[in-house]
């Protein structure tokens, strides 16, 4: 199959949907994290705790993940395990404990884990290799522009329907989004022949994680996505409010101009890095430049530069993309068989950080104490944006100073 017509309508638009989705729900937290908390009572460690759900549950499903869509029709599972996430959507809008809103933020974390890992697994077995990075950029996108449409405009829907309202309406278009999965996306089957042993996939899985080039790439790639995703589904918006003394009308715009850079960053560095294969400039290295960016981003928003805060806040945005380069450039490493387990592990490891980073954040500005109207100091956020800077310097020695493999 080729970039078509028939692609995009078939296949590209319902997984691109899905993955709309999948962000939307990912990053929306951080813009009713102010009502939620308000209404429950809930500190800075509650509401880490409850955001993290999403992460823990998107991670535990990984591994099985990579297995199903190495076995069964990409369409099927994908579609599936959409109906998890709307019913995750409707237990957090009719939640009145934070248990609740845990567990509903759990399910929909559980519920959107295929969306990316079926649309890059089909992709794989529809396309040929050089034309992966540019389609799992296009693919990154639409998850950019569910983050752009879940920040201001859900600031301006939020007094007209509230948050609960929010997800009702959610759950609803989560399950229409199953629907077109199943009925448009053609059956994709990986193989022909036999399926391989259950055992023999699973061992399959765990030797990705043993590889020399998976080790050497996947910490830059995981921390890169995971310090962003942390800060974008939660803590930029408090961030924003507490440091920079925002309201929530401007906070929410920032995170848009965030959320955008993101969304330019998945639409051109595909492009480009596919464009840059030509001159033997390799995905990874493009990639390493970019979240070589990022940190020094992270470094001047940690120190207070005096810079503007619409084009830091973009820039942490456009290069907060960069790791999901890795994608491609890991699978062009491994046997297509293992395309699913491939992706899947480097997203396991992308959520779980993705959880401990947004709940340890949380932590660790829970180490100061409150003023009397209940703010924390401006040093706790310094301190908890400060750990995530240090993991992904650390990541990018750790990677240039790895010789084993070359990607």
């Amino acid at each position: 199959m080729t970039l078509d017509r028939r692609f995009f309508l078939t296949v590209f638009l319902p997984f691109a949907l899905g993955y709309y989705l999948s962000f939307f729900f990912r990053i929306v937290n951080g813009v009713i994290a102010e009502p939620v908390a308000l209404e429950l009572g809930l500190g800075p460690a509650s509401l880490g705790w409850i955001g993290s759900a999403y992460f823990l549950f998107f991670a535990a499903a990984q591994l099985p993940l990579g297995v199903l869509l190495d076995r069964y029709d990409t369409r099927n599972v994908a579609s599936l395990i959409l109906l998890i996430a709307a019913a995750g959507a409707l237990v957090f809008a009719f939640a009145q404990t934070p248990f609740m809103l845990w567990l509903g933020r759990g399910l929909i974390g559980l519920g959107v884990s295929a969306c990316l890992m079926a649309a890059f697994r089909a992709y794989v077995a529809l396309l040929p290799a050089d034309r992966l990075p540019l389609v799992n950029g296009l693919q990154l996108a639409c998850g950019g522009l569910g983050a752009i449409t879940a920040t201001a405009p859900v600031e301006i829907l939020l007094p007209l329907i509230g948050w609960r309202g929010l997800f009702v309406g959610l759950a609803c278009v989560t399950l229409l989004i199953a629907v077109l999965v199943r009925l448009r996306v053609p059956r994709i089957i990986q193989h022909d022949g036999p399926k391989a042993a259950l055992g023999d996939q699973i061992r399959g899985s765990l030797s990705v994680f043993a590889s020399p080039i998976f080790l050497r790439v996947a910490p830059a790639s995981v921390l890169n996505q995971a310090i962003f995703i942390a800060m974008l589904g939660l803590w930029a918006a408090v961030w924003l409010r507490e440091v920079e003394q925002l309201t929530p009308s401007n906070t929410a715009d920032m995170l848009f101009w965030a959320a955008t850079g993101m969304a330019l960053g998945y639409m051109t560095l595909g492009g480009l890095s596919s464009w840059l294969l030509k001159y033997r400039i390799a995905t990874t290295q493009v990639a390493m430049f970019c979240m070589t960016m990022f940190f020094v981003a992270m470094l001047l928003l940690i120190f207070r530069a005096p810079v503007s805060d619409i084009p830091l806040w973009f820039l942490l945005g456009y290069f907060g993309s960069s790791g999901s380069l890795m994608y491609a450039a890991l699978t062009r490493q491994f046997p297509v068989e293992l395309a699913g387990r491939v992706n899947t592990a480097l997203n396991l490891l992308l959520f779980v950080c993705a959880f401990l980073l947004q709940w340890l954040m949380g932590v660790v500005v829970g180490l100061w104490e409150p003023d009397a109207t209940g703010q924390y100091p401006v040093v706790a956020y310094q301190a908890s944006f400060a750990v995530c800077a240090v993991a992904q310097g650390l990541s990018l020695l750790w990677f240039k100073f790895w010789r084993r493999n070359r990607v």
